[in-house]
């Protein structure tokens, strides 16, 4: 009897992709603090000099009233795609893509 429950409940993490939702979550927590620094204090000011336009985060641009932020956008946007990209190689690094597949 206890052999069916565990089977049961092994059979649901892997249906419905726990073990991937727990990863991506664990992984890009740890990830986010390291990622965030390098963006803001390495590729933000080389973008910056690259382009002659100081640091890329402070970037504006003012229409009428409103300000835009895009530096702050483009910053923001290369965080995802640094910390996606380190969860994606990461679990299949691992080896932990293949704990959702149902066999």
């Amino acid at each position: 009897m206890k052999n069916s429950k565990e089977h049961g409940f092994v059979t649901f993490i892997r249906k419905q992709g726990v073990v991937g939702l727990a990863v991506g979550f664990i992984l890009g927590g740890a990830v986010s603090g390291f990622v965030d620094s390098f963006v803001n204090n390495l590729v933000n000011p080389v973008i910056g000099w690259l382009f002659d336009i100081g640091s890329l985060a402070s970037n504006t641009t003012t229409i009428g009233d409103a300000t835009l932020g895009w530096g702050a956008a483009v910053a923001a946007l290369i965080n995802f795609v640094i910390i996606a990209a380190v969860v994606y190689y990461g679990v299949k690094g691992l080896g932990l893509d293949k704990l959702d597949v149902e066999k």
